[in-house]
C-alpha cells in the first residue's frame, strides 16, 4: 500500500476536483438535474479530453467523502453523477454507499479500463482506444457512449457494442472540436444504423457547466 493509498483511507477520502449542481448534458439522462462529484486522476489520457486539469490527482488532497455527501444529499435532485478524470482509480465503496443511505441515485461515467467498485444505478461506458475496457465493464454498462473524432470510429464503436448486452444503450458522440465536421456524417449512420442514438453535449450548447 503506498502512502497516497493511506491517505485515501480505503475510499473514505477521495481527490475532489470540483462538486456542483447542474443538468445532465450528455447521453440517455440528458437534461435531467443531478449534482456532480468529480474526481481527479485519470491515466488514459485523451488528447481531445475537456477536463484534462483532473489528470494530475495530487493537485487534490483527499477530502473526507461525508463533506461531499452532505454537499450532494442538500440539493433537490435525487441523482448523483461520478465523473473524472477516471473515477474507478478509486474504491468508490464508501462513497457509494454513503449516497445511497441518502436515497440518491448513483450514475458513473467511466471509460472502463480499471475494476469495478461501488454500487450504481447506471453506468455509462465511453471506451477509449488508448486503454480498452475490461470485459467486466461491457456486461455492466447500461449505456455505452463512443466519442466520435475520425470516420473510422464508427467501427470502433461497433466493435463495442458487440460486447455490450442486449439492453445496453448505445450513443455516438462528436468529440466538440469536430462537430461541424462530424455530426453530419453522425446523423446519416444513426439513420442507417437506428440500433444507435446521438448524444450531443447540450451543457456546451446551452452554456452551463
Amino acid at each position: 500500500m503506498t502512502t497516497y493509498d493511506k491517505e485515501l483511507d480505503g475510499g473514505k477520502k477521495l481527490p475532489l476536483v470540483e462538486d456542483f449542481y447542474t443538468l445532465q448534458g450528455e447521453g440517455y439522462h440528458t437534461g435531467k438535474a443531478a449534482y456532480f462529484i468529480r474526481l481527479g486522476g485519470c491515466d488514459v489520457g485523451c488528447r481531445w479530453c475537456d477536463a484534462k486539469m483532473t489528470w494530475n490527482p495530487r493537485l487534490y488532497p483527499p477530502v473526507p467523502i461525508d463533506e461531499v455527501v452532505a454537499r450532494a444529499s442538500s440539493y433537490p435532485a435525487q441523482s448523483i453523477v461520478i465523473t473524472g478524470g477516471e473515477p474507478l482509480l478509486y474504491p468508490l465503496g464508501p462513497l457509494t454507499e454513503a449516497l445511497h443511505a441518502r436515497g440518491l441515485q448513483i450514475f458513473l461515467e467511466t471509460s472502463g479500463s480499471h475494476p469495478l467498485s461501488g454500487t450504481f444505478d447506471w453506468i455509462c461506458l465511453s471506451p477509449k482506444r488508448q486503454q480498452p475496457p475490461l470485459d467486466e465493464a461491457y456486461s455492466a454498462a447500461h449505456e455505452l457512449k463512443v466519442i466520435v473524432e475520425q470516420e473510422e470510429d464508427f467501427v470502433w464503436a461497433e466493435q463495442n457494442a458487440s460486447r455490450v448486452g442486449k439492453s445496453c444503450r448505445l450513443y455516438l458522440q462528436s468529440e466538440w472540436s469536430r462537430y461541424d465536421s462530424m455530426i453530419a456524417g453522425i446523423v446519416d449512420y444513426v439513420k442507417a444504423h437506428p440500433e444507435w442514438n446521438i448524444s450531443l453535449q447540450t451543457h456546451k450548447f446551452m452554456r452551463i457547466p
